[in-house]
């Protein structure tokens, strides 16, 4: 045998060269899918804004996914019938979704202290929750902190009794009509009973019904130094959020504010429910879009 006979032939070389080519390729295609497998999706929520209705077109374009209105301005329990019915043909045309709503009780109406009106805010409520429903909004956030403020002099225990009292009453209304009430925890600049996460899930556990949830307000719990580990702790109970910036209130982009670290407790817990900038605004056109950036950048990256 000549020595060219012990030589592999060209066309067997090239076909055993191409098998070991394809075997690679497939090789680096798994290795990079299972890197890929490693990578989790960054996170996100669906995003919103404290606004009137009249800002949806901005908002759309923007790519938010809702507004959060006011009670007193769309649902009008106070108010025209007639302006109300306004409101609703223009939740119609705009087509586009009002998650939550704020400012749920007047500061006149107090839930606490020595003139309680509870019976005005059960019969004002319910009113409230019934348009709720009937614009397809199943958050409201239950602020109010004028209508919960303790007066000077009045025993606390006895207010927080009042309160759970009230809200043991709430509670069934908003269950009815398929309302989830959100206590929101303000910073003591703004009232002095449920200042913390702690604080307004107390409520909710002596009140033990499941329309009685948590509002997450980021601002407030930078105000009062609330750590993002309070999220982990009461995760389960929160139905809403908002956040704004915490020196001024100012939207995100504006001061700097890292938020991270209150994204990666909300990521942690698993919130997948809304997040709202409800801040003082100096130029809305322009802050709206600054914060909708500050906010999906921060949220990436957590």
């Amino acid at each position: 045998m000549n020595q060219l006979e012990n030589q592999p032939s060209r066309r067997g070389f090239l076909k055993q060269a191409t098998g070991a080519l394809i075997g690679l390729t497939a090789t680096n295609t798994l290795a990079q899918a299972a890197i890929g497998a490693e990578q989790p999706a960054a996170y996100s929520l669906p995003l919103g804004v404290c606004a009137t209705y009249d800002k949806v077109d901005l908002l759309k374009s923007l790519g938010f996914s809702f507004i959060e209105e006011s009670v007193p301005a769309f649902l009008l329990p106070d108010g025209s019938e007639v302006q109300y019915e306004k409101n609703l043909r223009a939740l119609r045309t705009g087509q586009f979704p009002i998650r939550s709503y704020i400012y749920f009780l007047p500061g006149k109406l107090k839930s606490v202290g020595p003139d309680v009106q509870h019976e005005a805010i059960l019969e004002r409520s319910e009113l409230v929750f019934k348009r709720a429903k009937e614009t397809g909004t199943k958050n409201i956030v239950y602020g109010s902190g004028g209508s919960r403020f303790i007066p000077d002099g009045f025993d606390r225990d006895k207010a927080k009794a009042q309160h759970i009292d009230l809200c043991r009453k709430l509670a069934p209304l908003a269950e009815q009509y398929k309302v989830a009430l959100a206590i929101e925890p303000l910073n003591r600049g703004e009232t002095n009973f449920i200042n913390s996460l702690a604080e307004g899930v107390e409520i909710i556990q002596a009140v033990n019904n499941p329309s009685m949830r948590l509002q997450c307000d980021i601002y407030h719990m930078l105000k009062e130094d609330e750590s993002p580990d309070e999220i982990l702790k009461y995760g389960q109970y929160i139905s809403h959020c908002h956040i704004a910036e915490k020196r001024k209130r100012t939207v995100p982009g504006v001061d700097g504010d890292d938020f991270r670290p209150y994204f990666r407790a909300l990521k942690k817990m698993k919130y997948t429910g809304g997040m709202s900038l409800e801040c003082n605004w100096t130029d809305f056109d322009k802050e709206v879009r600054q914060g909708l950036a500050v906010l999906k950048k921060q949220l990436a990256d957590v």
